[in-house]
């Protein structure tokens, strides 16, 4: 097992070195080109080893051909122009995925398939999710090197001058929660609700299998250069069940995995690759492993948090942060913190729709579980001992001690969230702020006024009807009209998402600039993103609420008391609400089937947020129902 090998790093992605390293590697037997399309989706296919080196030079040039059906690229490979070459990222790290089941007869080391990132291309054009990440990172390393260039006293205020600027980093990371539970076996939701009200979950000891494979997938991210640096238990869960013979039958725990940061690119391939490894790690142990946003309804859903930074490399190869104030007990941010701050915030309506593009994802954003739903940050309270508030989209963090270390934290992703369009969107809103705070001419001073205005206040940035910062908890802190009234109304839906990110046309020419995000980009992420709501509530949601419902049956009987009569009217009252058609009038199911049907997508998403409250009256209804009955 010692002799496996995990990745392959840039320097030998040559003709020669991979002839080497792959027949030195007999187990490593398929080679996969992974693409990832305006979904998110990740290709995969098996190429023999073989036929991969027997045409080596033009698969590292060219790639492969595929068929555009395959990939989410709507709008862009139509049925009568569906090439799309799949072209390798010879800069990138390339890892092997090892298939623990099956092992090679020559040496009896699992058998691997070389994964390489690539990027998808139609009609000479690099069209991926991938791709735009990389024009991102790359607008906005160049147009930081020009800013810097024009404005030389930011230079000095970080100790250095322009001419010692060898190369301008982008940083990012990620962090995973996830689910895991024992298969087949239903959630006892008031069960884990009360759990979490009590805490009886967070950062406690792991046990037996759950432990076992933490350790393990710990230890194998470490084989593959991903620095993992902290596992731990979440918020939900409940206490396992054990049998007579001690063994743990009943899993159903929530976790949370870290891993070190690097280039945004990098960062979003690991992020895949963490997932398949701890997908790989809790199946073999008879375990399965969601990441999906909400996977229980009523506790913690799973967050993915990402981080991003900012630095300069000098000449002499120290690094200089450049979100840090040039004193630290001083203030909270330099110009450029804050100006990458305040862009991310003013253009949140253009971002949002890369992280929140699901219904899963909107089921999460909901008040009272730590998941965020306002336009609002948090400089941290005091600057000389800076806090973190969870109630925020993005928070400062910082340490007075470590100038390294600051950095945002957009709290709103979730595991299914597009990190590389979610990452783009974001250094293309923090380089227009950046661009707006320098050419204002104001002080730091200056700039945190702005970030920290009240409603109605004037601001040559930030708009002037919304207020930006909070260091309160701004859901125990405010009612929801306030909330509304301050940070503006949060859409509830995917078409309200989309709906405004059309109407902020003005916006989005941040995303296309550089020619990041091209028309033809933003076009089909709002046809993969509008055709799967439209999918998924016709073919999962509805069929899945159907469902539910016909599990709430009858339980008491004509000798119980009249309490019981009384609640199962109030549940037989919903139910028929919901999914029950009479001559006269259909149900809120039909009704939003046939909004679909007709493209009434306002009305569709309306329907959609009466069935999501209706949905959680009748589990309460029938909760109640059912206990007072013997």
């Amino acid at each position: 097992m010692n002799n496996k090998i995990y990745t392959i790093k840039s320097d030998c992605h040559t003709k020669d070195s991979l002839t080497v390293i792959l027949k030195d590697h007999p187990e490593i037997q398929f080679v996969s080109l992974m693409g990832i399309d305006i979904g998110g989706n990740g290709t995969d296919e098996k190429i023999p080893v073989k036929l991969f080196l027997n045409d080596i030079d033009n698969m590292l040039k060219y790639g492969i051909q595929t068929d555009g059906s395959s990939v989410e690229l709507q709008g862009i490979a139509i049925l009568n122009n569906a090439r799309v070459d799949l072209v390798p990222d010879i800069d990138s790290t390339w890892f092997v995925d090892y298939n623990n089941d099956y092992l090679c007869e020559e040496n009896g080391l699992p058998v691997g398939t070389l994964k390489i990132p690539s990027f998808l291309v139609h009609n000479h054009k690099e069209v991926c999710s991938r791709s735009i990440l990389k024009r991102s990172t790359e607008n906005f390393k160049n147009k930081i090197r020009v800013l810097l260039h024009d404005n030389p006293q930011i230079c000095r205020k970080h100790g250095f001058q322009y001419e010692d600027i060898q190369e301008v980093l982008t940083t990012s990371a990620t962090e995973l929660e996830m689910w895991v539970q024992t298969p087949e076996q239903s959630a006892d939701l008031e069960a884990l609700s009360a759990s979490q009200t009590l805490k009886e979950q967070y950062w406690k000891r792991t046990m037996g299998t759950v432990r076992t494979v933490i350790e393990k997938s710990m230890t194998e991210l470490e084989r593959y250069g991903l620095e993992p640096e902290m596992a731990h238990k979440e918020v939900g869960g409940i206490t396992n069940t054990i049998d007579s013979s001690g063994k743990i039958t009943h899993v159903m725990e929530q976790l949370e995995i870290d891993w070190k940061y690097s280039n945004p690119l990098q960062a979003a391939d690991n992020e895949i690759l963490v997932r398949e490894v701890l997908e790989d790690m809790f199946r073999s142990h008879g375990l399965v492993v969601s990441f999906k946003a909400k996977p229980l309804e009523g506790v913690a859903g799973n967050g993915e948090h990402i981080h991003l930074g900012i630095a300069i490399k000098t000449n002499k190869g120290t690094r200089i942060n450049l979100f840090s104030p040039s004193e630290m007990k001083r203030d909270y941010l330099s110009e450029i913190g804050y100006g990458a701050l305040m862009g991310i915030l003013k253009n949140y309506e253009v971002i949002n729709p890369f992280v929140t593009a699901t219904n899963d994802a909107f089921n999460r954003l909901k008040p009272g579980f730590e998941a965020p739903v306002c336009i609002v940050t948090s400089l941290g309270g005091s600057k000389e001992s800076p806090s973190r508030n969870r109630s925020v989209l993005v928070g400062v963090i910082k340490d007075i001690e470590n100038p390294f270390a600051t950095r945002f934290e957009l709290r709103s992703p979730n595991p299914y969230s597009n990190t590389y369009l979610v990452m783009s969107a974001c250094f293309q809103a923090m380089l227009d702020g950046i661009k707006a705070a320098l050419a204002s001419g104001l002080s730091t001073e200056e700039l945190e006024k702005e970030i920290s205005k009240k409603v109605g206040e004037d601001a040559f940035y930030l708009s002037k009807d919304r207020e930006y910062r909070s260091e309160e908890d701004v859901f125990e802190h405010y009612t929801e009209e306030e909330r509304e009234h301050l940070y503006g109304k949060a859409p509830s839906t995917v078409w309200e998402n989309l709906e405004a990110f059309n109407k902020c046309e003005d916006r989005q020419r941040v995303l296309k600039d550089g020619d990041v995000f091209t028309d033809d980009i933003i076009n089909s992420f709002v046809l993969v993103t509008q055709e799967k709501w439209i999918n998924e509530l016709k073919v999962r949601i509805i069929p899945s609420n159907i469902a539910i419902i016909r599990k709430f049956v009858r339980l008491h009987n004509d000798a119980d008391c009249d309490m019981d009569v009384i609640n199962w009217e109030n549940v037989m009252f919903l139910k028929t609400k919901l999914m029950k058609d009479t001559m006269h009038k259909k149900s809120i199911f039909t009704r939003l089937v046939d909004a679909l049907d007709n493209k009434n997508y306002s009305t569709a998403s309306e329907l959609q947020k009466h069935m999501n409250d209706k949905m959680t009256e009748l589990r309460l209804a029938y909760s109640t129902y059912k206990k007072n009955i013997f």
